[in-house]
């Protein structure tokens, strides 16, 4: 235990040092065989000689003493512990102690480290498995795209690929133990839970308790020189010692009340004893676990920032998700976008007020983040709702922009938001869109709820209503779901009949996506009454096309083609040409099913011709894809081929998953029927991991398709 950098941890552990890769992991060779076979898939995870060996931990505060913890987790783990527990109260520095020991040279622990803040208690709703799961898969050497998207598989193959190595594995802030269980590793890796309950439900799985005690009185007053890195504690021995006890030895509360003093030179420290002395009879108001004292030293930071700052500060208080951008700083601070990052970002990070993260990403330690929570509050009502809305409105603007390059022809509905003077994200091109929504997509949708407990009716809709690519592609099941109940709900307080209809038909696609052909019926059939109630026949000829879906779910194929011819002709009649092409897209479909490949070619290129007019550039990919099924079922697999080709790469382009599941599996039926098994069974092997990946119900048709092509015996 000798040696001051021990403690601190301050830069990468030996262990650690190699070749990192963009999976928050460092590339070792040779080592390990580098993927696994889960659920009959084989998941790569890197070369055949080399192991991803993730390096996930954040960097650690600097730490004063804890000698005694550190010596226990050292001996616990030599006994072969593999679930400790660190608990205490808020701002003792469980996370700090828990990040400081797990960067130190660990030779039980080669193959890496894992790190997921469980959230339990920021402010926002505490994180689920399925958060958690899928970037430790990613850390572990999953490719993105292999990711379930099932958390029972997610779960599944991240206790395959745990067993066998020696992980440790720091789950920070967890709530229940329920929370903890689904995330504990298989085999003989260590897990870490710090959280400032006991989690007692924990010791039947052979938790050991590490309890943590604030520092002693030496040790504060060290933490308090430290941090301030001048002479003044030397000086002022008597003061120094009375303010750490002020600060109640939270290692937390010291911090702050230093970095007060270290920005003001001159300042004795009498002056911050004062100031938390009169702030005493103002903590009840917001007793943590009794830690009333981070409170007076936020207090005593927060009346000192500039009127900027302190805007910030307290209108950060109030974002739906657990991290933000500098463009919502921006938003909050009411500027405009090309502005960049506003200074006073930098302001509250040198005050230690906010955290930055990886990729310009900025969130408050959770009991500064209540601090400023409790100042919005201390606020007019009017601040509060026109912060919450220049953020809400930030986030609505940007997924706009990512919707108008996604689906360009989606948008047809206003937004109640003037586009020129919201700050938003802007994206290169489609993919980068994507991506930030599927990065953005716990806040996008935390966002949707706090819009809907504000009634902020319009919010909720329309924000719903621009999600529907990430929704589209990701097949956020769930999700879309829920936003869709609280889009509806909102679209019928503002009275919007046109919103309302868009909540139903878009909300009875999700309802197709999950199998709920009956519930998506009912629901284009209520959104048809209300385009017929507002004089709206282009929304019900749309409707029209969407009741053919439900009915084709429902394997009603002759029911379901004259709902789309019905909605073709009325589509066409009434100017609306790409609706009248998907409901030929959709006839094609209902002939594949019904065995007659002609007619499934001619409506597809009909389908093809009209989408291609309307730059529908998606749809019209998807149209030449039915192309090519309706050769091959035709036994033209030669004349198949170009057609299904060109789709793939156009649907790869889109990140739509079925689609090109769709697309390989009629590319393997060709090359089947063409004598090339081997390339047969290597288009059915990716259909069936993305179709798998989804819980698609087509998984179990390509299942049984390589079987087929297994030799007998």
């Amino acid at each position: 235990m000798s040696g001051v950098d021990d403690r601190h941890g301050s830069g990468p552990s030996p262990e650690a040092v190699g070749s990192h890769n963009e999976l928050g992991g460092t590339v070792h060779g040779p080592s390990v065989q580098a993927g696994t076979v889960h659920g009959g898939i084989h998941v790569s995870i890197g070369p055949a000689d080399t192991a991803v060996v993730p390096w996930q931990l954040p960097p650690a505060p600097p730490m004063v003493d804890r000698v005694r913890e550190l010596d226990a987790l050292d001996r616990l783990c030599a006994n072969g512990t593999r679930l400790v527990l660190l608990g205490g109260q808020p701002g003792v520095g469980k996370t700090t102690l828990a990040l400081t020991w797990l960067r130190r040279p660990h030779a039980a622990f080669p193959d890496g480290r894992l790190y997921a803040d469980l959230r339990g208690h920021g402010g926002e709703a505490p994180a689920v498995p399925s958060e958690i799961v899928g970037g430790f898969l990613r850390g572990l050497g999953v490719p993105a795209d292999r990711v379930p998207r099932d958390p029972a598989e997610q779960l599944g193959l991240y206790r395959s690929l745990t067993e066998g190595r020696r992980l440790a594995v720091l789950l920070d802030d967890a709530t229940t133990a329920a929370q903890v269980r689904p995330l504990l590793p298989a085999g003989a890796n260590l897990t870490v839970v710090t959280s400032r309950g006991r989690l007692s439900g924990l010791l039947v799985n052979g938790g050991v308790p590490v309890p943590l005690e604030p520092l002693d009185h030496t040790a504060a007053v060290q933490l308090l020189a430290d941090t301030m890195n001048d002479d003044r504690v030397r000086e002022q021995p008597a003061e120094a010692a009375e303010l750490v006890e002020l600060c109640a030895r939270l290692p937390l509360a010291v911090r702050v009340a230093a970095a007060r003093l270290a920005s003001r030179p001159t300042r004795p420290i009498t002056t911050m004893v004062r100031a938390l002395a009169d702030e005493r009879g103002r903590l009840d108001a917001l007793a943590l676990d009794g830690d009333h004292t981070v409170r007076a030293a936020l207090d005593v930071s927060y009346r000192e920032l500039p009127a900027a700052a302190a805007r910030l500060y307290r209108g950060l208080g109030v974002h739906p998700g657990p991290d933000f951008g500098p463009v919502v700083a921006t938003a909050v601070l009411g500027g405009r976008t090309g502005n960049g990052p506003p200074a006073v970002l930098e302001d509250l990070l040198d005050r230690n007020l906010l955290t930055e993260t990886a990729d310009e990403r900025y969130r408050f330690h959770d009991l500064i983040r209540l601090h400023a929570v409790d100042k919005m509050s201390e606020r007019s009502d009017s601040e509060r709702t026109d912060t919450l809305r220049a953020i809400l409105d930030h986030y609505l603007a940007t997924a706009t922009r990512a919707e108008e390059l996604l689906e360009p022809q989606h948008r047809s509905l206003a937004r109640d938001y003037e586009a020129a003077e919201v700050p938003r994200v802007d994206f290169a091109d489609g993919p980068e869109a994507l991506a930030w929504l599927e990065r953005q997509r716990v806040t996008l949708v935390a966002a949707i709820r706090t819009a809907a407990a504000a009634e902020l009716h319009t919010v909720v809709w329309q924000l719903t209503d621009a999600l529907w690519p990430l929704f589209l592609r990701g097949k956020y099941f769930d999700e879309a779901r829920a936003a869709h109940e609280l889009g509806l709900d909102a679209a019928r307080a503002c009275a919007d009949p046109a919103a309302e209809s868009r909540m139903l038909t878009s909300g009875g696609l999700c309802e197709l996506d999950c199998g709920g052909h009956a519930r998506a019926l009912e629901m284009f059939a209520a959104a048809t009454e209300v385009c017929a109630g507002s004089g709206d026949a282009v929304g019900a000829a749309r409707a029209r096309n969407y009741t053919g879906l439900a009915l084709l779910g429902l394997d009603r194929l002759e029911e379901a083609d004259a709902a789309f011819r019905e909605a073709e002709g009325r589509c066409l009649a009434l100017g609306d040409p790409r609706p009248a092409a998907l409901a030929r897209f959709n006839r094609g479909d209902v002939a594949l099913r019904a065995g007659r490949a002609a007619d499934t070619i001619a409506h597809a290129e009909a389908a093809h011709a009209g989408l291609e007019r309307v730059h529908d550039t998606y749809n019209a990919a998807r149209a030449r894809a039915l192309i090519g099924r309706g050769l091959v079922a035709d036994g033209r697999p030669d004349r198949a081929e170009p057609h299904l080709l060109a789709a793939l790469g156009v649907l790869r382009g889109h990140n739509a998953s079925v689609e090109v599941a769709h697309v390989l599996t009629a590319l393997g039926e060709s090359a089947e029927r063409r004598g090339r098994p081997h390339e047969a069974r290597d288009r059915y092997g990716e259909a069936l991991g993305l179709l798998d990946a989804v819980r698609a119900p087509a998984a179990e048709t390509v299942r049984a398709r390589l079987r087929g092509l297994d030799p007998p015996g």
